[in-house]
């Protein structure tokens, strides 16, 4: 009955952990940070990440703002491993942000899964990825041909899970609920998310986290899609 596939792009498809990871080392060398004290590149990398993942979800769910999230991950960074906030760099901010969607990293097997499932499907990205961004990321990887649609949650104005973003991107693809799939990496906006829309998900979880009770149906790996679809 599959028809339409959906699929979120930020640590799905798009590598979102090795292209930050990538433009911090970039950054750490240009910022020359070892002067201010941080003696390891790793440990702003890991205390970055943990802090960047904490603020992206409660921007899912929307507690906080796109101007919040993006004013506070380095900040508080940069504070915890003991950088006074008059020494913080200002623009290292928006550097990364305009360097990091520029990086083509993709999850192992991306390409291959998404031309097999082109033939057979229409597929979409439904993103709470800043815009901007997003379509960048989409044209510097090559992924535009493989997509009918983008839809990035800025242009409705809801994230994901809110169930109007659903219903916006399948009336925009012209599907129904029971012709239609979603698949992410986010238990609370992809998979929550579309099943409380009335949608079936598949959880990616390619670091084999513990699966919560309520996810039906998960792959570690993009390739399993092959046997599924």
């Amino acid at each position: 009955m599959i028809k339409h596939i959906f699929f979120d792009l930020d640590h799905t498809i798009w590598d979102f952990d090795r292209n930050a990871q990538e433009t911090l080392h970039e950054l750490y060398t240009n910022y020359e940070l070892q002067k201010l004290g941080l003696t390891s590149a790793e440990d702003f990398i890991t205390t970055y990440t943990e802090n960047n993942h904490l603020l992206w979800a409660q921007y899912h769910v929307g507690s906080i703002s796109k101007e919040t999230l993006r004013s506070e991950r380095f900040k508080k960074t940069f504070i915890q491993l003991g950088i006074a906030p008059e020494l913080i760099p200002q623009q290292f901010e928006e550097d990364y942000v305009n360097l990091t969607p520029t990086r083509t990293n993709l999850f192992e097997g991306s390409e291959k899964v998404l031309t097999y499932l082109q033939k057979k499907y229409t597929l979409h990205i439904i993103s709470n990825g800043f815009k901007e961004s997003t379509l960048t990321k989409m044209d510097r990887s090559g992924l535009n041909p493989y997509f009918k649609n983008v839809i990035v949650s800025e242009d409705v104005g809801v994230n994901k899970p809110d169930k109007a973003i659903f219903e916006y991107a399948l009336g925009k693809a012209g599907a129904e609920k029971n012709e239609s799939i979603m698949i992410g990496d986010s238990v609370e906006a992809d998979i929550r998310g579309a099943q409380g829309y009335g949608m079936k998900a598949i959880y990616f979880n390619p670091l084999n986290k513990e699966k919560p009770e309520d996810v039906v149906w998960q792959i570690t790996h993009l390739e399993e899609l092959m046997v599924h679809f």
